[in-house]
Formats: structure tokens, C-alpha cells, sequence
């Protein structure tokens, strides 16, 4: 049986430390007269133990067939690093305090994702009504403390941040493990696998769709606050493009009845090109700022919840944990590490709209990528993932 309110649970907090800490601690930082390169250098530390923590720890759990247990102490020492925010304000100690949560926060999602697949079995399909409650949390953090924020200092977006991830703890401890899903008897090595092109331009394609988002992460609730907009219009604008990412991972069981999974993509691709520019050039039009949004529900919903069945699909029985790893390092890690870094030296240098433009052009060239690497002949092996 799935355990499907304590995953969904766990997916909640996850998420909800996202709509916390993503939209407000940037704010909390330029509040204690951080720099914006310094800002995004502390940013784009959960970038970089994305690249570096989930392969360890996905190598780990591969070993010792321990994966609920590597989330455990993830949890804990995740909270343990994230105390030391509450202890300084200089830059080394908060780098130093950045560092240590993020190398054990960021282990947890990949480990996470493979559990979850593993309970759902052939019912893979299922994937999105338990993912879609991160999404509820990320808009219960983000929406909630944009409207306390409006009200308390702007240091609250510590302890509730620090709230979210005693939070995180409990549903960790509570969280099953799950047999393995058996494993292919021709299935190829994780070299083999790595060498196909299709799964090198797919991995390429993700690494350049989360760097076109590195300034919409960092800049984008400063972006707002700069051009007049109060924190509880944050709040909603954050709030708005998660609740398109709910409506499409709702949909995605249908959605994929009737498009490959290729396509889907491609179409991803193509509207994170239209947004970035759009945010960049339309900040003055709250309509204009409000479609932008409204596209998260493609460029983040319909794209992750398309690449990580793609991956399911590619990195099979014992691969399963390390694909999840792989997927997330090159993505979320390394293409966010880039887009981070890059957005803080562009915001001061060129301006938001041109910084934001930069985003449009990272998203162009991961389109052309995939269309390029994804060969046709994939269709025969991977059926609707092609």
C-alpha cells in the first residue's frame, strides 16, 4: 500500500521551506547590507551542494540500501546548520552556516523522489497527486509569511524558516522505506546510460533550464519589492505561479495520454524563452508580470514532472537513486549554481532586464539542445518518453 499522506506530508514541509527561504531570505540579507554578489554568492551555495551532495549521497544509499535513513540524518543536520543563522551576521559566518544546511538539505529530494517511485510501482502515474502538496506548502510558506512580513521585522522569515524545517524532521522520521523496483535483466550501467545521447542532451537541456531560472530564485522578490510592489504582493506573485504548477501536475496523468513526454518538454522550453523576457522588459505591467507566472506552471511544472518520469524511465532498478541524483546535481545544482552566480554579477553591471533577458537566452539554447540530441530513434526503446 502507498503511504500517501506521509509522503505528501514530507513533499509539504520540503516545499514549504522553498516558499519560505527562496523568496524572503534574500530579503533578510540585503536587510544586514549584504551586497547583491555576496547575496548571490550565499544563494548559490544550495546550488552547488546540489551538485555535490546527492551523488554522494545517492552513492551511499546505493550502498548501503539505506535511503530513509540518510533522509533522517539529513533532516537533523540540515535544522543543526541552518541554528547558526541565528548567531551571526557577517558574511563568513553565514556562508559557513549556508554550507552545512544546504549540503544535507540538499541530499534528501532525489533519495525522496526514488522512495517515492519505489511505493508507487506500476502506478508511476500517481507521481503528481503527492508531489502537487509541495506545492501546496511552498504557497502556505510563501503567501503566509509575505503577510507577516508586512507586520514583523523581517528576521521572522528565520524562525519560521527554522519552523518549516522541524517540520521536515517529523515527516523524515515517519517516512517508510520501499523495496526496490526489480531490475531489468539486460539493464545497461549508469556509463551505458550516460552515453546514450538522448539522456546527455536531456541532462544538458535540464542544466540550462535552471540556470534561465537563477535570476527569477535570487533577484526575484528584490526584483518586485525595487519596483514598488509591497511583500504581500510578493507573496501572491510567488503564490500565483505555483498554483499553475499544481493545476499542470494535476493534469499530467491526462496530459501524457495524449503527448510524449518529448514534446511536452520542447513545449516547456519555448514558453521559459517568453517568460524571462517578459519579466525583464514588462516589470512596470503587473499583467504582463502576472502571464509571466502563470508560465511557471509549464517551465517549471510540466518540464520537472516530464523530466523526472523521463529519468524513471532511463535509470532504472539500482540506477534509480543515482539518476535522481544525477538529474538534480546537473539541474537544480550546477544550471542553478550558474544562473545564480551570473545573475549577481549581470544585476549590477547590465541592469534586471538584461539580466533577466540572459535567462531567456539559457532556456533557447536548452531548447536547441534537446531538439538537436533527443534522436527520433529513442521512440523504439523508450515508447512515450520519446
Amino acid at each position: 500500500m502507498v503511504p500517501y499522506w506521509r509522503l505528501s506530508a514530507y513533499y509539504f514541509f520540503y516545499f514549504a521551506f522553498v516558499g519560505a527561504f527562496s523568496p524572503y531570505f534574500t530579503l533578510y540579507l540585503q536587510s544586514v547590507s549584504l551586497s547583491a554578489t555576496d547575496i548571490a554568492i550565499l544563494m548559490s551555495l544550495t546550488q552547488l551542494m546540489r551538485v555535490l551532495a546527492p551523488n554522494l549521497w545517492g552513492w551511499l544509499a546505493e550502498k548501503l540500501g539505506a535511503r530513509v535513513a540518510i533522509v533522517r540524518l539529513s533532516a537533523i543536520a540540515a535544522l543543526a546548520g541552518f541554528a547558526g543563522f541565528f548567531l551571526t551576521t557577517e558574511f563568513a559566518g553565514l556562508f559557513a552556516a549556508m554550507a552545512l544546511m544546504a549540503f544535507f538539505w540538499s541530499a534528501a529530494l532525489p533519495l525522496v523522489e526514488g522512495l517515492t517511485f519505489s511505493h508507487l510501482g506500476t502506478a508511476a502515474h500517481r507521481y503528481g497527486s503527492i508531489r502537487v502538496w509541495g506545492s501546496v506548502g511552498f504557497i502556505a510558506a510563501v503567501l503566509g509569511l509575505g503577510y507577516l512580513l508586512d507586520h514583523l521585522p523581517i528576521d521572522a522569515v528565520l524562525w519560521v524558516t527554522a519552523a518549516i524545517l522541524a517540520g521536515i524532521l517529523v515527516c523524515a522520521l515517519v517516512v517508510p522505506e520501499a523495496a526496490r523496483a526489480p531490475e531489468p535483466r539486460a539493464a545497461a550501467s549508469m556509463g551505458e546510460t550516460l552515453r546514450r545521447p538522448e539522456v546527455r542532451a536531456l541532462l544538458g537541456a535540464c542544466f540550462l533550464m535552471s540556470a534561465a531560472h537563477g535570476a527569477l530564485y535570487v533577484f526575484y522578490s528584490i526584483f518586485l519589492v525595487e519596483h514598488g510592489y509591497d511583500t504581500s504582493l510578493v507573496g501572491w506573485m510567488w503564490t500565483l505561479g505555483v498554483l499553475a504548477e499544481i493545476v499542470v501536475f494535476m493534469l499530467m496523468p491526462r496530459l501524457v495520454r495524449y503527448f510524449r513526454l518529448r514534446t511536452i518538454l520542447l513545449f516547456a522550453f519555448v514558453c521559459a524563452v517568453l517568460r524571462f523576457a517578459m519579466i525583464g522588459w514588462g516589470a512596470d505591467s503587473l499583467a504582463l508580470l502576472v502571464l509571466a507566472q502563470l508560465l511557471h506552471g509549464a517551465t517549471f511544472g510540466a518540464y520537472h514532472a516530464a523530466a523526472i518520469a523521463v529519468v524513471n524511465l532511463w535509470f532504472p532498478g539500482r540506477l534509480q537513486s543515482r539518476g535522481q541524483a544525477l538529474y538534480g546535481s546537473i539541474s537544480f545544482g550546477a544550471g542553478g549554481m550558474l544562473g545564480g552566480l551570473l545573475s549577481g554579477y549581470t544585476w549590477e553591471t547590465l541592469g534586471a532586464a538584461w539580466t533577466y533577458t540572459m535567462g531567456s537566452v539559457f532556456a533557447l539554447a536548452g531548447l536547441v539542445w534537446l531538439l538537436a540530441g533527443w534522436r527520433v530513434a529513442a521512440d523504439a526503446d523508450e515508447g512515450r518518453a520519446g
